[in-house]
């Protein structure tokens, strides 16, 4: 059976033999996912310990984080590209050596500067691979099966997130911070051998295309000028100058390639793609989810500094949200292959809408049942969400543009999460600091507790709107699916 099953359009199965397992290749693409998604989170607990250890401060230690999450947003789409015109194994294999070698240098760095571009190497091994995980699974994976299997990756990348805090804590109280980037290497090791045995050659399916270099690299200095910009403005507020220059220079960034890619005779992100409705909107809807996600940043003035509960509780309640993710996404992904991504999608939006309205009726004397009740719907919904979302983004893409459409599905999480982190810190800010709560116009520490508590249920509330447009988009493409299903019929 050829690697593309000519009468649904759509990828099918490779063929399996002795050397060659769709599963065990999912699994070893799995394991890739987790180390990429852990070490987003797990660092974030060893700042402090990174601080003292290294004897430097934070505002150098915070790229530490920011070398591996720009670097990652800046080659996404290229990468994915390059697994559209040369063997995506190779590609992925590639990048996980890098990954584990930058992983063992990290943990052997001698200081501060030598970890910060340690990171960075991380960051490259990671977009190499992370960002073909999708293409590769939706080329292996039985087109009936497809939403399971990228359910699979949605529950990795929430368990990543998930155990990367209490992990980290662990692992720096008692073997210290360099085992957290020494934990990727034998993970890593297992991962390679998988992938090298059971995973099959993913040649492209249209060769000899051409690489857009004007377009990839105006594609990754927008990028990463984007998300630099947003992440000082999370920090520094919409004022700071350097943060307005980075997003004008992503401005014109966008245009520019826009431009390049119009007039190339081989571009690097086939523009045709957007006019397919199914794509742009499932598009549309993973921004504007992942923009709700972003909110979790704020939950520890509530549990904290409003409640008064101490880091081991407030950790163990921001795991409910995680941990619903990881329990929904491999089970909506087998339910969007039996019933159609579209149904289990506007689920998924309406239980993450529901979530979100109950956490806008947070208050100080909230009990901590009362937090989970309200926060695991959130956790359910992106869960149900996502995995139908992707299969849906991925289905529609051409068998040549299995990469591109990869890079775009992890791109939109990327670009929402950059969006919405400075958008919820703004508008948490604002309802917090309005002129009318007394001994918080100037200092947003200094907030009285009923004060932070309706801040941040504010925040739920405007959320819960904005999914609204999300719901709206839902019905719109299951109205256009319903419509082409006819067309279709007749």
């Amino acid at each position: 059976m050829d690697s593309f099953d000519r009468g649904s359009g759509m990828p099918g199965p490779q063929p399996v033999t002795i050397a060659h397992s769709p599963v065990l290749a999912m699994l070893g693409v799995n394991l890739m996912v987790f180390m990429a998604t852990l070490d987003m989170s797990i660092v974030n607990v060893a700042l402090p310990t990174l601080v003292k250890a290294l004897h430097t401060d934070f505002a150098v230690i915070q790229w530490v984080i920011l070398s591996y999450v720009l670097v990652i947003a800046s080659l996404l789409l290229l990468v994915s590209r390059l697994g559209d015109m040369h063997d995506k194994k190779r590609i992925f294999s590639l990048g996980l050596v890098l990954f584990v070698s930058a992983s063992l240098c990290c943990g052997l760095a001698p200081s501060v500067h030598w970890l910060i571009a340690f990171r960075a190497a991380q960051g490259i091994g990671a977009a190499m691979s992370q960002s073909l995980g999708m293409a590769i699974v939706t080329q292996i994976a039985p087109p009936s099966s497809r939403g399971r299997a990228l359910g699979l990756i949605g529950g990795t990348v929430a368990m990543g997130l998930m155990l990367g805090p209490p992990l980290g804590g662990v692992l720096i109280g008692f073997a210290g911070w360099r085992s957290m980037f020494l934990l990727n290497v034998p993970i890593g090791i297992a991962a390679f051998f998988v992938v090298r045995r059971f995973m099959p050659t993913l040649p492209p399916v249209k060769e000899g295309e051409r690489f857009d270099i004007p377009g990839a690299i105006t594609a990754s200095l927008t990028l990463g000028s984007y998300c630099l910009g947003m992440t000082l403005t999370q920090r520094h507020g919409f004022s700071d100058p350097t943060a307005m220059g980075l997003l004008g220079v992503a401005l014109a960034g966008l245009v520019l390639f826009i431009a390049i890619e119009r007039r190339a005779k081989a571009p690097m992100l086939d523009l045709s793609l957007f006019a397919n409705p199914f794509i742009s909107l499932g598009l549309a809807m993973s921004v504007l989810v992942f923009i709700t996600g972003a909110s979790g940043f704020i939950m520890p003035f509530f549990l904290q500094s409003a409640q008064g509960r101490t880091v081991t509780e407030m950790g163990l309640m921001m795991m409910i949200l995680p941990f619903s993710m990881a329990l929904t996404a491999p089970i909506a992904g087998s339910l969007a292959d039996r019933y159609g991504s579209c149904l289990i999608r506007i689920i998924g939006l309406s239980i993450l809408w529901c979530g979100t309205m109950a956490l806008g009726g947070l208050t100080v004397t909230t009990p901590w049942w009362g937090y989970i009740l309200r926060s695991m719907p959130v956790g359910l919904g992106i869960g149900i969400f996502q995995a139908p979302n992707n299969s849906s983004i991925m289905g529609e893409m051409p068998p040549h543009r299995l990469g591109v459409g990869s890079g775009l599905a992890n791109y939109a999480r990327v670009f929402g999460q950059s969006t919405g982190l400075p958008l919820v810190g703004t508008i948490f800010t604002s309802l917090v600091l309005l002129p009318g709560h007394a001994g918080a116009r100037t200092e947003l520490t200094s907030a009285p507790p009923e004060v932070l508590a309706a801040g941040v249920a504010g925040v739920f509330r405007w959320l819960a709107g904005l999914l609204l447009v999300a719901i709206a988009l839902a019905a719109l493409t299951w109205l256009l699916t319903a419509r082409r299903n006819r067309m279709r019929r007749a």
